[in-house]
């Protein structure tokens, strides 16, 4: 089936063996043919090629894949004259130049190739920046070629103007004013991810239709807000390409990858972008944020979000890499007289407790750990650790008592307090209130601000800070592989709204107790004073 030259030539392209593209792009060339096979419709080609005549003005040419969706989207009328496809969806992964692309049709549609006088756009974001990002494309190319410019368009900071059709082109990040925002020509939305509700989306398109031929474009990567218009957006997208809904005039340009495991293989990464073949310097930046990615998934998740389009919804991943875990594992310096905070985690008082120090210096953390352990534990045969080992290396002592009482780690804190500057002592408040009476004896409490209450919220602002200093290089935890193996046996799994929280992989015989006393730590690292403090000893704290 011939339709025209922009739209034959990118069908052609995806169904040829060269294309890397995901199967929704399949399915949209089977949609488009559907469509021309069975409607009456048709390509005003005349007007298609003065649109791209425009080009000549802008520093770069509409990409295969832009031609298509600006044809299909500006150019193919139905038999009563009407847009065929006045809804475009264009869902591509990060630095595909779907701006440039809404500049370069925006601009088009201003101009007396529209056919229609006073065709105002409309163009939304839920962020000022991101609002003006477009307008500001236009607004340069004019402010470039301002001498031959000035014959045709009237622009400021705020408006562009074409002189002959009258037609004009706002950014907004709220309702615009009804006089001039109550009946647009075209509505833009930009970076649909970020709108939780439709609130401003229904004010934005309440004036449609008041216009001849009332256009929407929504150009969007993915996000981290679920549930919300994106989502649902989507899952029409989805069901229109099926064919299990009818299209409503609505065109979606999908591109992601089909399976997240495609992540970890370049040539797939062309199924997100269709601009990548086009452009190496993209290339050769994202194989930078791949590397990152890969050290660190649980703080760099905005390379599979963003640049793959697939969120990671509920996704568990190691907290870091073994080699990160194997660096961290070094001798500690002396930190005697130093500022610190205390974690601690103390989940069973019949099973493995876990305290320590953390120290900031510079940009560098130190953890001071040590481990109780009940010998009365029933998961002790399920432990493949070498405990004894550990005992004899000083970072383990077990208690042979049916319960590890509170105490006993009190008393270790006291003991630390004494070498090191103790600011304050954070944990969940279950475990304050079983440490309450003890931690008071040694002048630790909620009221005078050294006990700090570590809520799942404050782990999860923690983590960033977690997977970063893993990544770095930036924390040691001693030469002993105990915290190697507690890290190991964590899982960090990030829901659907981005949040990290810390699990374990194996309930009863891959501990983590001596890392969620880090990571309750590192919530409160901010109560670290960074010069050391030499000669005060636990008596001038109490």
């Amino acid at each position: 089936m011939k339709i025209c030259k922009q739209i034959d030539e990118y069908i052609e392209y995806v169904r040829s063996d060269e294309a890397v593209v995901c199967k929704e792009q399949l399915l949209l060339c089977d949609f488009v043919e559907k469509v021309f096979a069975e409607e009456k419709v048709h390509v005003d080609e005349e007007q298609l090629e003065r649109y791209l005549g425009l080009q000549k003005h802008f520093p770069y040419k509409l990409l295969p894949w832009e031609q298509f969706c600006f044809a299909l989207h500006n150019c193919v009328y139905r038999e009563d004259g009407q847009l065929r496809f006045p809804v475009l969806v264009i869902l591509v992964g990060r630095g595909a130049g779907k701006n440039g692309y809404l500049a370069f049709e925006d601009f088009a549609l201003l101009t007396p190739v529209n056919g229609v006088k006073y065709y105002h756009i409309d163009m939304f974001a839920t962020s000022e920046d991101q609002a003006k990002a477009t307008f500001e494309d236009i607004y340069n190319i004019l402010e470039d070629k301002k001498d031959y410019f000035k014959n045709y368009f009237k622009w400021n900071l705020e408006c562009i103007t074409n002189i002959k059709t009258g037609s004009k082109l706002k950014y907004h990040t709220r309702a615009p004013d009804t006089k001039d925002g109550g009946r647009p020509g075209k509505v833009d939305f930009d970076e649909y991810h970020a709108y939780r509700d439709y609130k401003l989306i229904e004010v934005a398109t309440g004036g449609l239709g008041k216009k001849q031929y009332p256009r929407r474009t929504i150009i969007t990567t993915q996000g981290d807000v679920r549930d919300g218009p994106l989502d649902q957006l989507i899952e029409t997208c989805l069901e229109i390409l099926k064919g299990e809904l009818p299209d409503n005039g609505m065109l979606p340009f999908i591109c992601w990858l089909d399976d997240p495991e495609e992540v970890n293989i370049e040539k797939m990464w062309n199924k997100a972008n269709p601009s990548l073949r086009f452009f190496p310097n993209l290339l050769y930046e994202m194989k930078i944020e791949y590397m990152e990615y890969k050290r660190d998934p649980v703080t760099h998740t905005a390379f599979m979000t963003k640049r793959m389009n697939r969120p990671p919804g509920e996704t568990e991943y190691c907290v870091t890499d073994w080699d990160n875990l194997v660096n961290a594992t070094e001798a500690l310096p002396d930190l005697k007289g130093r500022s610190c905070v205390v974690g601690v985690d103390y989940s069973k008082t019949n099973d493995f407790v876990a305290a320590g120090l953390l120290f900031k210096i510079g940009e560098k953390r130190y953890w001071l750990h040590h481990t109780w352990v009940c010998e009365h534990s029933r998961d002790l045969s399920r432990v493949k650790y070498p405990l004894k080992q550990a005992e004899a290396e000083g970072e383990v002592t077990m208690v042979k008592e049916k319960e590890i009482q509170p105490k006993v780690v009190v008393e270790w804190i006291a003991e630390q307090a004494r070498l090191y500057i103790i600011e304050a002592i954070a944990m969940d408040n279950f475990r304050q209130t079983l440490f309450r009476d003890a931690l008071k004896d040694i002048g630790f409490t909620a009221e005078n601000k050294k006990v700090i209450l570590v809520r799942p919220s404050d782990l999860m602002k923690a983590a960033p800070t977690i997977g970063y200093i893993f990544s770095q290089g930036l924390i040691k935890w001693g030469t002993c592989t105990m915290m190697r193996w507690y890290t190991w046996n964590v899982k960090a799994v990030t829901d659907k709204k981005g949040n990290v929280n810390y699990e374990k992989i194996e309930e009863r015989s891959r501990k983590t107790d001596g890392f969620m006393a880090m990571a309750a730590a590192i919530s409160a690292e901010d109560k670290i004073k960074q010069r050391p403090t030499f000669g005060r000893r636990i008596g001038t704290i109490c």
